[in-house]
């Protein structure tokens, strides 16, 4: 049986992921234990978790005080005698298999067959870091962004022995902590969140490289346009909200165009085939109906007001800062 309904977790790095990971799961109430073989690194990480809790105060993330979140923490040397009361143990270790393989070792060692272990790696899944397909059932990978002190996505992804209770828990107290969990169905080189990335930085630097646009002016394209739209809906939402007659109208209108882009350099699948836009569009009215589009979009433009009057301010920011350096 997999513990759960405990307010501990153990993050083994005290690396940046893994002290931001711990300043969440400490200000949300969590008792953390950071293990960090480097006396010089556990030296530096009270500085470094202040830093962390004043940018989640700033941002209007932050739940607690300082120094009671601060209270909650234990920095130590070694995992402690007993996994105690821990449902979660957080990799936070080197982007390395082999370094992984250690950790998880060690912890499966620790805290035995129940214990939860949920991997920060960015792109290595379970399969390359346990290499026994039995020993993978309540093993996972929880991918942040970076900085997750500030954003609070957080990629849920099992390998295929995982079991569903082992995710649930792992995202039951993500969630808890603050963040906000995407369960992948199964486990894919590079995840979700890096595909989706990569998939518009290759774009970018195909760009570059045809001579099409130079880096500044793709930066800005991205930066004052796609940017702060998608701060406010993700690309689905955006065409959804962007075509009259929302997402259908919109593959039937540019999903040509896009299939012709793809083709072109080489892509598989690129084309969306009716029962797959059909599928997303039902799973788009299921988050906003037809008749609420037109204020949706209302709201969007609202919002979006307010994010580039931010943004101008940020700018100016950059500018003073180099006046004043």
């Amino acid at each position: 049986m997999v513990r759960s309904g405990m307010e501990s977790v153990a993050i083994i790095g005290g690396g940046q992921i893994g002290l931001a990971m711990a300043a969440v799961f400490a200000d949300s109430g969590f008792r953390v234990d950071i293990v960090e073989t480097s006396d010089e690194v556990r030296s530096a990480a009270a500085g470094r978790l202040e830093e962390y809790f004043g940018e989640m105060r700033n941002a209007g993330l932050a739940q607690g005080e300082l120094d009671s979140a601060l209270e909650s923490i234990r920095l130590l040397a070694e995992l402690p005698g007993s996994s105690g009361e821990s449902a979660l143990a957080i990799e936070a270790g080197p982007e390395s298999a082999s370094a992984k393989r250690a950790i998880f070792e060690a912890l499966r060692s620790w805290g035995g067959p129940d214990l939860v272990i949920a991997s920060t790696s960015s792109a290595i899944p379970v399969s390359r870091i346990v290499l026994q397909p039995k020993d993978r059932t309540h093993c996972l990978v929880a991918h942040c962004a970076n900085p997750p002190t500030l954003i609070r996505v957080i990629e849920i992804v099992p390998a295929a022995e995982t079991f569903e209770l082992a995710a649930d828990i792992a995202a039951e107290l993500l969630e808890r902590a603050g963040f906000k969990p995407v369960r992948l169905g199964r486990e894919i080189e590079g995840f979700a969140f890096n595909r989706l990335q990569s998939a518009l930085l290759r774009e970018a630097y195909r760009l570059v490289d045809d001579g099409i646009a130079d880096v500044e002016g793709i930066d800005r394209l991205v930066s004052e346009g796609l940017g702060p739209r998608w701060a406010l809906a993700g690309p689905f939402e955006t065409a959804d909200l962007n075509t009259p007659g929302g997402i259908a109208s919109h593959a039937e209108r540019l999903g040509p165009a896009y299939k012709r882009i793809g083709e072109e350099i080489g892509e598989r699948r690129a084309g969306w085939s009716t029962e797959l836009v059909a599928m997303v569009e039902r799973q788009r009215r299921a988050a906003v109906g037809e008749d609420d589009l037109a204020l949706r979009a209302r709201w969007r433009r609202q919002q979006l007001a307010r994010i580039l009057t931010i943004k101008r301010s940020a700018d100016g920011a950059w500018s003073e800062l180099r006046r004043n350096r």
